[in-house]
């Protein structure tokens, strides 16, 4: 119960709720970096470049997008002022993009391919900036179910390149150019309007799941609807006017997140109410219901014991660990290496999915379908994780580290299937792997948030980020593109078939096995450490939310 709450009209619109919905929005226009091959082309031919200094480009895409310790550090420098993160992320994306703009109409000269990576790297570090603040945001917002939320704000990431592309199609067709101006002002606009809302707020409330599973169930919906979308325009023509009215349909499912937000203050204004009026009659009652006492996997004598000896030190246990002393652990650099298996081996099957397509026979509409079908994998990978995860946490007491070994071990089998290239498999193994590798992006700083605590979690998830290109470039240049090319130099250059791909597949199948080793150390290693403060404090915290206003007094 928040005691500082007060039903005003600021309270309706200064709430974690309102905070939430704004760091969806803001999420929702921040993928431009999955809509690069849009405007790649027309960078491409204004300028001169070749391909493999396009390649280059993308290079310091990727670089950026993941080299988020700044923004990381900004936020503990500025603790409960993530809007100066978003700022900071605005500005760099509108240098980035805007500058892009101008070389590519002429406005300004043709410049050196190396000034063009700055402006690529300055305009991807600024999703750093945006995802930190609305991630880390929510971690302290909701910290009984940081799963879920982390899973809601990368799996809204997740959709926005196919949101981005949708009003591409609609509004930009053919129109790259006009596009870059476009990334340049929507992602700049929403986080300026919005920044003020993402705010901390140091509440709890009972029943702040059933809200939460109510913004999921509108990712699920979204989701839904893009793929269905992404199925039909790659089978059909539509015509502008059903273009603009799905699109339409798209705008009004992305308003939504608000009347959820509204809905949970309105029934927080209900509760605390009638607290106030009921509180001296249930003061006998102040338990906790029979279904929330076990939904830990525990009765209430369990509950109690599991609080007896526990005290404040021991709840708080590593919540000032800083981005050094955590990298002085041995749970940081086995949560390293199981990010540096996981993300880089995806990375390294969707930068190389159309040429795997095309190797073992599919067609073009195929391949542009498994190509944009990723995103939503990638997508239930995010939010699916993080929710399964939480659920088996509360119900369960499972360690969220088992569900990276779980990811792994199935990635691997995603791996080898695409490695024998059977009839079919491309679409099951990017299936599989999609879905794992973007279950990395909600277990892993849910992960660090629970071992190394929420203190410094910006720098310290996007520290490990960092494992995640590095892993794509060793995979990715070093293994399937030296294989490829080799393969390919003693048929005249072209390849086609399995030999292609299958040692290249075989070998990442391997590096996600020896991830799966590790990631199986870390569930071990942190087994106790669950158990004895992570669900002692998550049971302390749910006790809390649901004492009577009187016992927090």
């Amino acid at each position: 119960m928040d005691l500082d709450y007060n039903p005003s009209r600021k309270s309706l619109i200064k709430n974690r709720w309102v905070a939430t919905a704004a760091s969806i929005w803001i999420q929702c226009t921040s993928g431009s970096l999955y809509t690069f091959t849009i405007y790649s082309s027309i960078l491409k031919s204004t300028q001169g470049y070749d391909q493999s200094t396009l390649d280059t480009i993308s290079v310091f895409k990727d670089l950026g997008a993941n080299a988020g310790l700044l923004s990381g550090l900004l936020y503990s420098a500025a603790p409960g002022r993530p809007w100066f993160v978003l700022l900071a992320g605005a500005l760099q994306c509108f240098s980035g993009y805007f500058l892009m703009w101008l070389t590519v109409n002429g406005a300004l000269p043709r410049p050196p391919s190396a000034v063009m990576c700055f402006y690529m790297l300055l305009a991807a570090h600024a999703m750093t900036f945006f995802n930190t603040a609305n991630v880390v945001t929510g971690v302290h917002n909701f910290p009984n179910y940081s799963g879920t939320i982390v899973g809601i704000m990368k799996g809204f990431l997740g959709l926005s390149g196919a949101i981005l592309i949708q009003v591409y199609q609609t509004i930009f067709k053919n129109k790259p150019s006009s596009y870059l101006l476009l990334l340049a002002v929507l992602p700049t606009t929403t986080s300026l309007l919005l920044m003020g809302f993402v705010r901390v707020f140091k509440t709890n409330e009972e029943d702040e799941k059933r809200h939460l599973n109510h913004f999921s169930f509108l990712a699920i919906i979204l989701a839904a609807y893009l793929t269905a979308m992404i199925i039909i325009q790659h089978i059909l023509k539509l015509k502008l006017y059903i273009r603009v009215i799905t699109f339409v349909l798209l705008m009004l499912l992305l308003t939504s997140p608000i009347f959820v937000a509204i809905q949970a203050q309105r029934d927080k204004s209900y509760r605390l109410l009638k607290s106030l009026l009921e509180h001296n009659q249930v003061s006998d009652e102040r338990d906790l219901p029979a279904e929330e006492g076990t939904s830990m996997g525990q009765d209430h004598g369990e509950y109690h014991e599991a609080l007896n000896g526990t005290t404040d030190d021991t709840l708080e246990l590593r919540e000032d660990l800083n981005l050094l002393k955590a990298m002085g652990t041995i749970s940081f650099w086995l949560l390293f290496f199981t990010t540096m298996c996981s993300m880089g081996s995806g990375l390294a099957t969707v930068n190389n999915m159309s040429q795997i397509g095309e190797s073992l026979g599919y067609t073009t509409l195929e391949i542009n379908t498994l190509v944009s079908l990723w995103s939503i994998w990638n997508f239930l990978g995010r939010f699916g994780a993080g929710y399964i995860s939480d659920y088996f946490l509360h119900v369960k007491s499972c360690p969220r580290p088992l569900f990276i070994v779980i990811t792994l071990a199935a990635m691997s089998i995603g791996h080898s299937m695409i490695a024998f290239g059977f009839p079919g498999a491309l679409y099951v193994g990017s299936i599989l792997v999609g879905v794992c590798y973007g279950s990395q992006w909600s277990l892993m700083p849910t992960i660090a948030s629970e071992i190394f605590g929420k203190a410094h979690l910006g720098t310290i998830f996007n520290t490990i980020t960092i494992a995640g290109p590095v892993g794509s470039y060793i995979l990715s240049v070093r293994v399937v593109g030296y294989i490829y090319d080799k393969e390919a130099s003693e048929h005249g250059g072209a390849c086609i078939g399995t030999r292609c791909f299958m040692l290249a597949f075989i070998i990442m199948a391997s590096v996600t096995v020896s991830g799966f080793l590790v990631a199986l150390g870390l569930l071990l290693k942190t087994r106790n450490f669950y158990k004895h403060v992570v669900l002692r404090r998550l049971l302390h915290s749910l006790r809390h939310s649901m004492l009577p206003v009187d016992d927090l007094n």
